[in-house]
């Protein structure tokens, strides 16, 4: 996602880096002394390093006593999260919902979709994709909904925040580690986070298209909101040319170029 200014209400952390970039606001704690509390009034997260549970906290980490955070451990087949854990990772997620993506708020969008909102659309696209020869369609659906999901930690992280690609990674990993205990580990917290990585890497057939996906919505976005605002985001565009992997991302989007330039009277 293109986006310009780092979001000062974004909170970002590192477990070992001491990497200080002037325009983005990372809290320099370590992952597993921490505890969070979400502030559904500023939208916000909270951290704080604690060595005991912050009421109505979620604990982060297994040495610390989880009385009174509302948290436990897996049944011991690890099959599936508790009632507490499956809560707790959900209400984690809700800053998915509320977060606004980057790219929209620096061209002053008004209403700009969610990370949640986007993640939503990319699973509707592998939803009604045609059947593809080697590619689980299912799978495909899944890793979109999972492909953004350490952002409700991380924010939302864009090229011009000036982070390097291997350190976003790296957060967004911590990040997504750090959401998997929250949910109890598993095989569920086990396929989450295979997901992300087999996308993260660009690691199969499926990873391919939904890679596509995310920049056929992005581009799809950006033309309603040049039809509703009167807007033209022609970076956008141009930022995702000839980088489509799959035929059907290719097709896509030569169908939104082709309704935009006949918009434009091109």
């Amino acid at each position: 996602m293109m986006a310009a200014k780092a979001n000062p209400n974004s909170l970002f952390l590192s477990s070992s880096s001491s990497t200080h970039y002037s325009s983005f606001p990372f809290h320099q704690i370590s992952l597993k002394k921490v505890s969070f509390l979400v502030d559904f009034q500023g939208r916000k997260l909270v951290f704080a390093c604690s060595k005991k549970p912050i009421p109505g906290s979620v604990n982060l980490d297994p040495s610390i006593s989880n009385s009174g955070s509302g948290s436990s451990k897996n049944d011991s087949d690890g099959a599936s999260s508790s009632p507490s854990n499956a809560i707790d990772f959900l209400t984690l997620c809700h800053s998915l919902k509320t977060t606004k993506r980057k790219g929209w708020v620096n061209h002053a969008i008004k209403g700009a979709e969610s990370i949640a909102d986007h993640m939503y659309r990319m699973s509707l696209m592998a939803l009604i994709v045609g059947d593809l020869p080697g590619v689980n369609r299912e799978r495909c659906i899944k890793m979109a909904i999972v492909h953004d999901i350490a952002e409700a930690i991380v924010g939302d992280i864009t090229p011009s925040d000036g982070v390097p690609k291997a350190e976003k990674s790296r957060l967004e990993q911590a990040a997504l580690t750090e959401m998997c205990e929250v949910l109890g580990g598993g095989m569920r917290a086990e396929e989450i986070k295979e997901l992300w990585q087999e996308y993260e890497n660009n690691a199969s057939l499926e990873a391919n298209l939904v890679k596509d996906f995310d920049k056929v919505e992005m581009i799809l976005q950006a033309l309603e909101y040049e039809s509703e605002h009167g807007k033209v985001l022609d970076e956008f565009f141009l930022s995702t040319a000839g980088k489509f992997q799959t035929e059907i991302g290719k097709s896509w989007a030569a169908e939104i170029h082709l309704r935009r330039n006949s918009r434009l009277g091109i």
